[in-house]
């Protein structure tokens, strides 16, 4: 029983003594023990065996035992004492707090003594303060009063909350009162001092004005700006009386006097009234913002009145001027007291480019130039906050400048054409043959020009009405310049026109562009590239410049539109002019006694022929189109595109065939085909490889041509052997093509009947739901195969010779 006893007593034990880890954490942190009794992971069976580890040390049982019962006994004594200890806390504890409290009691009454003194100092200061300030008041003593108000001001906040004593809320109104007569006292002296009409004004300034805009600091903010506003309006009624709209300097030929007489006042001003107002008040600002203001207003009544007398001259004139002044006024002052400018705008910086016009940064150029003397020079800062302060005004009379722009461009174009007519297309072999013509950049160049101008006068409408100017004469450009000049015929032996291109007569010999005209082609589609991406910088640059507003208003993607179409037509006359050359040479292939050819020999007059003209087109063509790569591979792609299809025709007019001459064209088929691949670097001494879209157009429709020949060359018995490998080569479900290919191998009619009616049973049945057409889908042979093919032909034909 006892050692059950013992059992459940040290359970509870251990229950009780479960400390948590931060308890038992701070517990080694006070009373460092090394012994592992004091361990919070005591284990009774690792201590037991750590004091007996052997049997033979057992035999010390008793003297453990015995220490054991020892240490227990000094910790219950320890305890015993403790616990003694704290009998007497909770009196010794009650008598600390008594003591607390009758501190507490002194800390308050001390703290309510000091607040007493405290309030009676402020009331003592309050009172004689007040008397004092109505008796500086009444002596106009502002100096004293300067510094004496704002310390009344600030003991009276002090009994804000004793407004309910009628003393306190006596005194609280009579500071109010001498508040409200020190303003109505120190209007009266400014007014006495500035009269609005009659007397001079004093000859400087008054110390006793200085002193009461301090105390206008301390009143009523209203009394400030009312000494302001009369100040001002007194300074500046000598302007609205010299500068009235009917009288002669009011025009805007004279506006550099407006802008002197402010100079002259503004430097009067600070000799003798600079010292009288607090600088934080930034009087000569204020007054400069307020000429400015009337200015406005007065200039933008005489140009309403006199709108007919306005000149473009005139007007830049008055605007360069207007934006000099609002510049210097930027360099002078802070705009501190600018609360809105419509129209003050920070221009974004843009990346420096010698390419293009339209990719230099335009904040740091200067827009006028020595022959220009009558336009703006450099207007505005980029940060100016007096921008727009007065030359707003001039923006509704800035359709005189976009008319004047409108003419000027007109008269630009004009002159353009005129020096096309009088110096002629580029030459040949010079630095201009082939390059961007000059005209183009001159445009381009006044475009930005203009553009910078306007944007610096106004970013509103006016740009709009800039940009519908830019418009009308990117397209007469387009028109006059560029389309107007392409040559409508070739050199005067030959007379070939356009339309003439276009037809395909047997036997007439086409007339070739000379060089000069070549290169004049050339030279306009470069300068039509340039003009579109210019157009499109000049874009950007425009819905940078305006208003966000308005930028959708702004597109210029038909003008851009119209280059790419001059772009088209040169690429489409160099085509006419290099399949035209070609003609000939195939009306002379399909007009060849095919059937009586008796043996292959080399390639054939008419290829050499085409051959020759290539070899004098091409060259030319790349070399004045080096600029522009990407558009002399279209010219390839459109010649190639018009020349295979033309040249297949005209294979089908060479009827009858015999077995040898069909071999004789596959072998001439074959030279156009390694002469077509090779077409774009033909002539150069730079082997660069064909573009791979083109290598494709090249090699399917070549290949198309091969194919009808090895039907040609194929024996038509058996018929349906013939039919089927017919089908399985050309893949064409279209009976002409059938029947052309029967006439080319001279079959009778009635043979062709039998042969056309069994093709129509062999050709295959399309899937159900798609739609039946003559062409078919089969699988055509590669390239590479189509190659090994005609080698082997090649050393077929080399052995027969």
């Amino acid at each position: 029983m006892m050692e059950e006893e013992e059992f459940e007593f040290t359970e509870d034990l251990e229950a009780i003594l479960h400390l948590t880890p931060e308890v038992q954490l701070a517990i080694e942190q006070v009373f460092p023990s090394q012994d592992p009794l004091d361990r919070a992971d005591f284990n009774a069976v690792e201590y037991i065996n750590t004091l007996f580890p052997t049997e033979q040390s057992l035999a010390n049982i008793d003297d453990v035992v015995n220490k054991i019962r020892l240490k227990i006994r000094r910790l219950d004594d320890d305890i015993r004492t403790v616990v003694r200890g704290q009998t007497n806390v909770g009196q010794d504890g009650r008598q600390v707090k008594e003591i607390t409290r009758d501190i507490k009691q002194l800390d308050h009454a001390k703290r309510h003594l000091t607040t007493s003194i405290t309030t009676l100092n402020h009331l003592h200061m309050l009172a004689g303060g007040v008397d004092s300030l109505e008796a500086m008041t009444r002596k106009r003593q502002y100096g004293e009063v300067a510094n004496l108000l704002q310390g009344v001001v600030n003991v009276l906040e002090h009994f804000q909350k004793y407004m309910g004593i009628p003393q306190i809320r006596q005194l609280s109104e009579r500071v109010k009162a001498a508040q409200s007569e020190l303003g109505t006292q120190i209007l009266a002296d400014f007014e006495e001092a500035f009269p609005a009409q009659g007397s001079k004004r004093p000859g400087g300034p008054s110390n006793v004005l200085r002193d009461a805009c301090l105390v206008a600091n301390v009143l009523d903010p209203r009394i400030k700006q009312e000494i302001i506003k009369k100040f001002i309006r007194q300074h500046l009624s000598e302007y609205l009386v010299l500068f009235q709209e009917n009288q002669d300097v009011a025009w805007l030929d004279k506006i550099d006097r407006r802008y002197a007489w402010i100079k002259r006042q503004l430097v009067d001003y600070e000799e003798k009234y600079g010292r009288m107002f607090p600088e934080e008040w930034c009087m000569t600002e204020r007054i400069a913002v307020e000429f400015c203001h009337i200015t406005k207003v007065e200039l933008a009544k005489v140009m309403r009145t006199r709108a007919k007398e306005i000149e473009v001259k005139l007007l830049l004139f008055a605007i360069q001027r207007t934006t000099n002044f609002e510049g210097l006024l930027a360099k002078r002052f802070t705009g501190c007291t600018l609360t809105d400018i419509p129209g003050v705008r920070k221009r974004p910086d843009s990346p420096l480019d010698q390419t293009n016009p339209f990719l230099e940064d335009d904040p740091g150029e200067d827009v006028g130039s020595e022959k220009d003397e009558d336009l703006p020079r450099k207007p505005k800062a980029p940060d100016n906050p007096f921008h727009g302060i007065i030359s707003k005004c001039f923006e509704p009379h800035l359709y005189v400048y976009i008319e004047s722009q409108d003419k000027n461009l007109g008269e630009l174009i004009d002159r353009f054409v005129a020096d096309f007519r009088a110096q002629g297309p580029p030459k040949a072999g010079t630095e201009e043959g082939g390059a961007v013509l000059p005209s183009c950049a001159d445009l381009f160049v006044y475009y930005k020009k203009c553009m910078v101008q306007c944007s610096q006068l106004s970013t509103g409408e006016p740009m709009i009405a800039l940009t519908t100017i830019f418009q009308k004469f990117l397209r007469e450009y387009a028109w006059k310049i560029l389309s107007g000049n392409l040559p409508k015929s070739s050199s005067n032996s030959g007379g070939l026109t356009i339309t003439s291109l276009l037809k395909e007569k047997e036997g007439y010999e086409a007339a070739k562009f000379n060089v000069d005209e070549l290169c004049l082609i050339c030279s306009i589609l470069s300068t039509a590239e340039y003009c579109l991406a210019t157009t499109q910088q000049l874009e950007e640059k425009l819905k940078e410049k305006v208003d966000k507003i308005l930028v959708e208003r702004i597109n210029l993607t038909g003008e851009m539109d119209t280059f790419s179409t001059v772009i088209s037509n040169s690429i489409q006359l160099l085509v006419q002019d290099l399949d035209a050359a070609c003609d000939p040479a195939l009306s002379a292939m399909s007009k060849m006694p095919w059937q009586s050819v008796e043996h292959v020999g080399d390639q054939s007059p008419y290829v050499t022929s085409i051959i020759m003209h290539i070899k004098q087109n091409v060259p030319i063509i790349r070399d004045n189109l080096a600029s522009t790569r990407k558009y002399f591979t279209q010219f390839c792609i459109k010649f190639t595109n018009s020349f295979i299809p033309k040249f297949i025709n005209h294979l089908f007019r060479c009827k009858p065939i015999s077995m040898v001459g069909a071999e004789q064209l596959l072998l001439d088929t074959h030279s156009l085909k390694t002469v077509l691949l090779d077409l774009p670097s033909i002539g150069s001494q730079v082997l660069r490889k064909a573009p791979a879209s083109y290598t494709k157009i090249v090699v399917k429709g070549m290949t198309r041509a091969e194919m009808i020949l090895k039907v040609v060359m194929a024996p038509h018995e058996p018929a349906v052997v013939f039919v089927d490998n017919y089908i399985k080569l050309l893949a064409d479900g279209n009976p002409e093509t059938f029947q052309k290919i029967l006439d080319m191998k001279g079959l009778k009619r009635s043979e062709q009947s039998s042969m056309l009616e069994l093709f129509r049973q062999r050709l295959p049945t399309p899937p159900s739901g798609s739609d039946s057409g003559p062409s078919l889908s089969f699988s055509a042979p590669t390239p590479e195969q189509e190659s090994s093919r005609i080698r082997k032909l090649e050393k077929l034909i080399k052995k027969r010779l």
